[in-house]
């Protein structure tokens, strides 16, 4: 466990960003827009790309606090928060083993699945696979995905039998374990949680019918539904559902759980991002403008969850 952050007058946020994960573009945009929103709040902060130094020119900035917008292996997976609690200093978001987790969608899917939360189906792929006993499992269409990447990096909806093939090469090219999990037909949904708190489900309609990364953080036709459409007590299923697979998992702090609800009215869990995009196309932002909470002030929350790993 970190050492508890307690602002003061005197002390030094440090933003970090960047890196060389293949979500470096993404984690630049949310870290610069972290960094303005405490420099308008009047924060000493400075922004370090992780690329540039290292940890060794992290540690020469003598940090009070790290602000982690670092996307993707290296800073979500929770090899920066072991080294930052080596050094004793307080950082944002989810602990070592819940950054770990969270970053493995395998490892995740085998812990909500022992904890009795639903979540697809799903089967690791090798080079020499079965495909026919893929596909006789699954079903027609399925996802194939790289275990360790974020912003769908990778990612195929397969929906032919010798398109199955191509996607796990495909996305072989992000990461050497690969799974492929049923396809769930139905509406997305995203719920953010901001400590304790559940902030509004967004619906997200895609008109191509799959949320991308050029439709997380491209297209301006990808569609974000606040209210979400759901009644109040499926909205409050939703929350429940979402702060169990948060839990089940370790994270705190901050943090966003993507869920799908099929025709039946069943949500099935398909992720946790343990450092969301903070983006102007970014989900989290969105709900808590929503819910009242503006840029800003949602910046600032997050900075006050720092070094509370493991706090009860």
């Amino acid at each position: 466990m970190s050492a508890n952050y307690a602002p003061t007058d005197s002390s030094r946020v440090v933003v970090v960003y960047g890196g060389s994960s293949a979500e470096r573009e993404v984690s630049l945009k949310s870290g610069n827009a972290v960094l303005k929103a405490l420099k308008r709040q009047n924060v000493d902060v400075q922004g370090y790309d992780l690329r540039d130094k290292g940890l060794v020119g992290l540690e020469a900035l003598a940090p009070s606090v790290v602000f982690i917008a670092l996307h993707g292996r290296g800073g979500e997976d929770g090899t920066l928060q072991g080294a930052l609690e080596l050094l004793n200093i307080p950082y944002t978001g989810s602990g070592v083993l819940a950054s770990a987790l969270g970053m493995d969608k395998q490892r995740t899917k085998q812990v909500w699945q022992a904890a009795g939360l639903p979540t697809p189906e799903s089967i690791m792929l090798t080079a020499g696979a079965d495909w026919d006993a893929v596909v006789t499992a699954l079903g027609l269409p399925m996802i194939v995905k790289p275990v360790h990447e974020g912003s769908t990096l990778g990612i195929s909806i397969v929906k032919t039998r010798e398109a199955l093939e191509a996607a796990f090469h495909e996305a072989a090219q992000f990461d050497a374990r690969v799974m492929a999990e049923r396809f769930v037909v139905g509406d997305e949904y995203t719920v953010a949680l901001l400590g304790e708190r559940v902030l509004p489900a967004i619906r997200v309609e895609v008109p191509g019918g799959f949320y991308d990364f050029e439709a997380k953080y491209v297209s301006n036709t990808t569609q974000y539904h606040l209210p979400c459409g759901l009644t109040a007590d499926d909205e409050a299923q939703l929350a429940t559902l979402c702060q169990q697979a948060f839990a089940a998992i370790g994270c705190e702090g901050w943090g966003r759980v993507d869920v799908m609800r099929d025709a039946s009215g069943q949500f099935w869990l398909l992720e946790v991002n343990t450092v969301p995009g903070m983006t102007d196309h970014s989900l989290v932002p969105q709900a808590a403008a929503y819910a009242g909470i503006e840029f800003d002030e949602l910046v600032v929350q997050i900075l006050q969850t720092a070094g509370k790993q493991g706090v009860s």
